[in-house]
């Protein structure tokens, strides 16, 4: 069942405004860093996307990161930034077919599988379109994670191969374990399109994991201005503003969605009810000309209809929980290379709390630029990080290596995030 929203039913009612000046945002260091991954040949096509951060209850010291590499497949670190094991994605069907690629990754703990509860890392396999699930054992032989990957699971969006070949496919993911009840769900969006499907994570008797589709939500692709005219951000042709960026709010069920043009949404994770645009990106509004030439867009004068907390893209929506119910949502305005903090509650209506920035600790651990990913854990892990940790992708790790793209994943010790927030 697909749910199509109006563009004038979200439209969002602003005024022209005036950018003031602000005081510059606080900054917070990494404590360790991944080894760089290298999105060449040489390097496997490896590229840093999205991180999770698995607890390891009996022993948190012994906690994992569980981070996406795109045609590298999957990373699981360490709490030292270590690796611990490399998981390949899987190969192109045919010598012509995409090749697998994990874009983004989340955690469901406890699904019931055939042999016994177990939690989960579930990622998005752009390259097929399907999603991949892979169990948790900290202690296993050969590696903490296991494939339990139904080898039926269907295609999430696309009709055949030659759809999964255009990759307009599963993009960005988040998990959701409904409590009332007890299934499992997963959000996931499309590449170049501005749909957000929902699906209900099923195990099997043989003790793999597939899923169906509950129902799938269209976001809006056109904006009307408070001046009347119609807007849309500047793209390719026939390419609609994404979604990525993606977490559920375990409290009260609300899905939070960053369109990476547009700013960051709030709507319910069944995806029924009108979603409401809770901020904007500061290119909100701005026209802009495409150059098929440059395949680079030109834009035009800035209206003033956008907002002044993040820039596009914005990406890496994690969610920082306290035991009071208090917390932050976390977002990566990956234009500024800043990190913006929303009130968790939706009584305060999601308002602004304040950013920070991930700068750089000394000359050889650097920070992190144009951020495409980001997980926040607020519980105890060990000696290393007893406050906490925030985990961010680096978008260009320094000092490289040459002219070779290169990227990997900060650890941060939240306790300073949370220092810098309330400042």
């Amino acid at each position: 069942m697909t749910t199509a929203l109006a563009a004038a039913a979200l439209a969002v009612p602003a005024q022209a405004h005036h950018r003031s000046s602000e005081s510059p945002l606080p900054t917070v260091t990494p404590r360790a860093e991944t080894p760089v991954l290298h999105d060449d040949d040489e390097g496997g096509n490896a590229d840093a996307d999205d991180p999770a951060i698995w607890r390891n209850a009996a022993a948190p010291g012994r906690s994992l990161v569980i981070a996406t590499a795109k045609e590298g497949g999957l990373r699981v670190y360490d709490l030292d930034a270590r690796p611990v094991q490399s998981i390949a994605a899987p190969p192109a069907v045919g010598e012509d077919d995409a090749p697998g690629r994990f874009n983004n990754v989340d955690l469901v703990h406890g699904l019931r599988l055939s042999s016994g509860r177990a939690d989960l890392a579930v990622t998005s396999d752009r390259g097929h379109d399907r999603l991949r699930f892979y169990r948790i054992d900290r202690d296993r032989v050969g590696g903490p994670l296991t494939d339990v990957t139904d080898a039926a699971a269907p295609p999430v969006f696309s009709r055949d191969q030659a759809e999964i070949n255009d990759q307009r496919t599963a993009y960005g993911l988040a998990t959701w374990t409904d409590p009332a009840s007890g299934k499992s769900f997963a959000l996931v969006s499309r590449r170049e399109r501005t749909s957000i499907t929902l699906l209900e994570l099923l195990p099997t008797a043989t003790g793999t994991v597939t899923y169906r589709t509950v129902r799938t939500l269209e976001l809006p692709s056109s904006f009307r201005l408070p001046d009347g005219t119609s807007w849309s951000p500047c793209a390719e042709p026939d390419e609609l503003p994404q979604v990525e960026g993606m977490v559920v709010d375990p409290a009260n069920g609300t899905l939070y969605a960053g369109q990476e043009d547009i700013g960051i949404w709030r709507l319910r994770a069944d995806l029924t009810g009108t979603p409401k645009l809770i901020d904007k990106v500061r290119e909100y509004g701005v026209p802009g000309t495409y150059d098929e030439e440059t395949e680079e867009c030109t834009p035009g004068a800035d209206p003033g209809y956008g907002g002044t907390k993040i820039s596009a893209d914005v990406e890496g929506l994690t969610l920082l929980t306290e035991s009071d119910g208090d917390g932050y949502l976390l977002a990566s305005s990956q234009g500024d290379n800043t990190f913006a903090a929303y009130d968790r509650e939706l009584e305060d209506a999601n308002e602004y709390e304040g950013g920070f920035r991930v700068a750089p600790a000394n000359s050889t651990l650097d920070g992190s630029e144009e951020c495409d990913g980001a997980a926040v854990l607020n519980a105890p892990l060990g000696d290393r990080y007893p406050n906490g940790l925030l985990v961010v992708q680096d978008g260009h790790d320094a000092p490289g290596d040459g002219d070779r793209p290169a990227t990997n994943f900060k650890f941060v010790d939240l306790g300073t995030v949370m220092d810098a927030l309330d400042d």
